[in-house]
């Protein structure tokens, strides 16, 4: 169908319509303003130009594979990382935290009980002065009913 268009100050005679085609096939040059293809060009069916298309296409669809793999495998870490947050969070969620505030607060308490180093110190001294008075005690009195003094008066 053709369209007729004004022309705005042309030096061509205005009595003439200016009519405008649809451009030509994908691949052929057209000059704008005219009704004509500028020249005929060869057809895209060079086998260079078609040897260059098909390794295009096949870098295209191997880069395409690649991505694809790279993103089934950034999935899976992504499953991988939620899957491992939920179960950090349900085991933080069962922690009772109050419960071993207090146990730790009664460890600390038994470790403050224990006796220090002059305490055992102390015993240690005690127990032995202890020891060695009794056991003079036996020697030099016996243990009634069993034996008799072992030291000679």
């Amino acid at each position: 169908m053709a369209k007729i268009e004004p022309t705005v100050a042309s030096t061509a005679d205005a009595s003439m319509p200016t009519t405008v085609t649809s451009a030509p096939t994908y691949g052929t040059p057209y000059v704008v303003g005219s009704a004509a293809p500028a020249t005929e060009a060869a057809p895209v069916t060079e086998p260079r130009q078609l040897d260059q298309l098909s390794r295009i296409e096949e870098k295209a669809a191997r880069i395409e594979e690649k991505f694809a793999r790279y993103e089934a495998v950034l999935t899976r870490a992504e499953a991988s990382l939620e899957r491992s947050a939920h179960k950090v969070d349900a085991a933080a969620g069962t922690m009772d935290f109050a419960a071993i505030r207090g146990e730790m607060a009664a460890l600390r308490d038994r470790v403050d009980a224990t006796p220090r180093a002059g305490t055992l110190f102390m015993t240690a001294i005690v127990t032995a002065v202890l020891t060695v008075a009794l056991t003079v005690l036996v020697l030099r009195f016996g243990v009634p009913g069993l034996f008799g003094s072992l030291l000679v008066r």
